[in-house]
């Protein structure tokens, strides 16, 4: 399991009370331009990736799905704000969703409109730690020095396409007939269930209560109790990160662990006209072997040193002023990350692979050093 978690969140208010639980702060972008954030959570294993989605449900399923598959995270959470829908939840308080509706979903006919919601559950595992920890309430010693704790609850959380300030509307009406379950309304959780769900993911929806959807949601109302609301959603999603990470560690004692291949043994895969790879149970004398020809002639080397040899190049190309500063920053990393997701137990090979496909993509311009990452990828991916 990656000791990495991404969080994902809609506003910067939101995205800043995360990353005050971070240190060592690092940039990574994508290629399309989306910047994420990299930052430990201090005294933990724990890596989270933090990214800025935007509103809505359409744009926070695209950069999740880009999220997933650029970091392989152990799971995806979604902290922020919304709206309680019942008057029994107070402001302040966190929601963690067991499920969450896409409300808008429909058909208009002749007699009326017919709800066809979408549905998607929280996993059994990820909700089970999140309980967890909501029983143990350690998760506000994160919150500093406060008179009043907020209290977790869990329920559905209703995702659509609007800001819902009413109670009597017809847009209220509708949901308290259909979803007369949901606890919190807000408008990306769909987005981002439907992205986990689609790429194998957990996901978890974290949500602080900033008002109560009932037409008086003010500016003044709004500056007083969205901070608030969304540094508890943050502390209780840091917390489960945390969480998450540490107790893939403990099931790795407990002997999860899959068996290491001596790295002295002589296991050696082939395949005619290909490339093929064969690691030990730690990367540390792994060794590729590519077949040349129809003969089965091989040539051998070390995927670990391969890439210290690209980051030579690119440190080279760098010094004679083929790349700037910032785009050498950036490739480094990226040589960084393939060599900690190879170096991983067990082996994250389709990261290494992400991290050198990146580097090809930043690196396009500088046809030797694009080539070398080029390949390294293709070898890697076989050892997936």
């Amino acid at each position: 399991m990656s000791h990495l978690v991404v969080v994902l969140t809609a506003l910067n208010l939101e995205y800043a009370a995360v990353r005050e639980h971070l240190v060592d702060v690092d940039l990574r972008r994508h290629d399309a331009g989306t910047r994420f954030e990299i930052g430990r959570v201090p005294s933990s294993r724990c890596q989270i990736v933090l990214g800025l989605t935007g509103v809505g449900n359409q744009p926070a399923a695209v950069l999740a799905e880009r999220a997933i598959q650029s970091f392989e995270p152990a799971a995806v959470l979604f902290t922020g704000i919304a709206g309680a829908l019942w008057d029994g939840t107070p402001l302040g308080d966190v929601v963690v969703a067991d499920r969450v509706y896409a409300y808008h979903g429909g058909t208009s006919e002749d007699d009326g409109f017919k709800a066809r919601p979408r549905m998607w559950e929280t996993s059994h595992a990820l909700s089970q730690v999140a309980h967890h920890l909501a029983r143990q309430g350690r998760w506000t010693d994160r919150l500093g020095d406060r008179d009043s704790r907020p209290t977790v609850r869990f329920g559905a959380i209703a995702a659509g396409e609007i800001v819902q300030n009413s109670r009597v509307s017809k847009e209220a009406h509708w949901i308290r007939e259909h979803f007369n379950d949901a606890t919190a309304i807000e408008m990306e959780a769909a987005g981002i269930a439907q992205a986990g769900h689609l790429n194998s993911a957990p996901v978890a929806i974290i949500r602080g209560i900033s008002d109560s959807a009932d037409g008086r949601k003010t500016a003044a109302n709004d500056e007083n109790w969205q901070p608030r609301a969304a540094a508890n959603a943050a502390a209780f999603a840091v917390e489960l990160a945390v969480e998450l990470v540490d107790e893939s560690k403990e099931g790795y004692m407990k002997g999860s662990m899959p068996s290491e291949i001596p790295i002295d043994g002589g296991v050696t895969n082939m395949v005619a006209g290909g490339v093929v790879g064969q690691m030990g149970g730690v990367i540390t004398g792994g060794t590729v072997h590519l077949v040349t020809g129809p003969h089965q002639t091989s040539e051998s080397f070390d995927v670990v040193a391969e890439l210290h040899t690209l980051r030579t190049l690119i440190d080279e190309r760098h010094t004679a002023g083929v790349t700037d500063e910032e785009t050498h920053r950036d490739a480094v990393k990226e040589v960084e990350t393939a060599e900690q997701a190879l170096n991983a137990v067990p082996r994250a090979s389709k990261r290494a692979v992400n991290a050198l496909k990146r580097l090809t993509g930043l690196l396009a311009d500088v046809s030797d050093v694009a080539a070398r990452a080029r390949s390294l990828a293709g070898a890697v991916k076989e050892l997936a």
